[in-house]
């Protein structure tokens, strides 16, 4: 009974962290220790994350939205230590697997002449979006600006770089779509 009672404790204690920081809940299922959570301050204002309920959110997840949005939907899996950084807009569909170390960005770096520091140039927004049912494997990278569809496989370590139609399996890099998940709509190949 004391174990339950000190669960419930640092569970609280979590949402509380993570409300604290800005981030709106709905009902996580976990939240696991040391989870980065920053708004920030942008040009619109100040930035929002959004936790759809039965979200399982792992060891050393980052979110950080940079002035920008990141929305997360229900029943969503965050493995650990996947970086999602919002200054575009990130939007992830329900019922999403994100394998360990994966990376989403919603944003590039302009480039100025040659002996212009780049850090100096602003941001270029790239909103991202990943449909409902998705699948990332290990330490995928999702570029600013992709889409990826329904029902998509992107298989461990690829780099997406382009938008992927609704039940692609892709991976590589760039990620290419080599095949479609069964009963996908129709596709080119």
């Amino acid at each position: 009974m004391l174990i339950s009672l000190a669960k419930l404790i640092l569970r609280a204690a979590r949402r509380f962290r993570l409300r604290l920081a800005g981030a709106h809940l709905e009902a996580p299922r976990l939240l696991a220790a040391d989870i980065g959570c920053r708004r920030g301050v942008g040009a619109m204002g100040s930035g929002q994350i959004d936790i759809g309920a039965g979200a399982w959110i792992e060891q050393g997840v980052v979110l950080h939205a940079y002035g920008g949005k990141i929305r997360i939907g229900r029943d969503v899996f965050l493995g650990p230590h996947t970086v999602i950084y919002g200054h575009g807009g990130v939007e992830i569909g329900d019922e999403c697997l994100i394998a360990m170390h994966c990376r989403i960005l919603s944003s590039n770096h302009s480039l100025g002449s040659f002996g212009t520091p780049v850090r100096t140039l602003p941001d270029i927004m790239k909103p991202t979006r990943i449909g409902r049912d998705v699948w990332l494997g290990a330490g995928v990278t999702v570029l600013g600006g992709v889409t990826i569809g329904d029902g998509c496989v992107v298989g461990a370590g690829a780099v997406v770089t382009k938008d992927l139609a609704p039940g692609a399996i892709a991976f590589g890099v760039p990620a290419v779509a080599k095949n479609y998940r069964e009963g996908s709509p129709p596709h080119p190949i």
